[in-house]
């Protein structure tokens, strides 16, 4: 868990000390929906975590609505590296 977020860390920084811009945030919060999915995959009546799920989704909706507007390049960089939107 710890590797794969500092290989999404060190895919997504801007500068080498960068760990809280808004493409990490994304980036780590797509790793945490993929993980969730994952869950409900195998355990289908788990209601609770089904909380967390939809916060991680909305949080990372705002998040890409504020780069798209702030930054549209990285926006775009972002959405190919995660492979969303396709």
């Amino acid at each position: 868990m710890i590797k794969e977020k500092n290989k999404i860390i060190e895919d997504l920084k801007i500068n080498p000390k960068d760990v809280g811009s808004s493409e990490v945030q994304i980036g780590l919060l797509s790793d945490k929906i993929n993980i969730l999915s994952e869950h409900f995959k195998k355990n289908k009546n788990d209601k609770h975590s089904s909380g967390g799920l939809l916060k991680a989704v909305n949080r990372r909706k705002k998040l890409l609505d504020y780069l798209k507007r702030k930054n549209p390049e990285s926006y775009t960089k972002v959405l190919t590296k995660l492979n969303l939107r396709k």
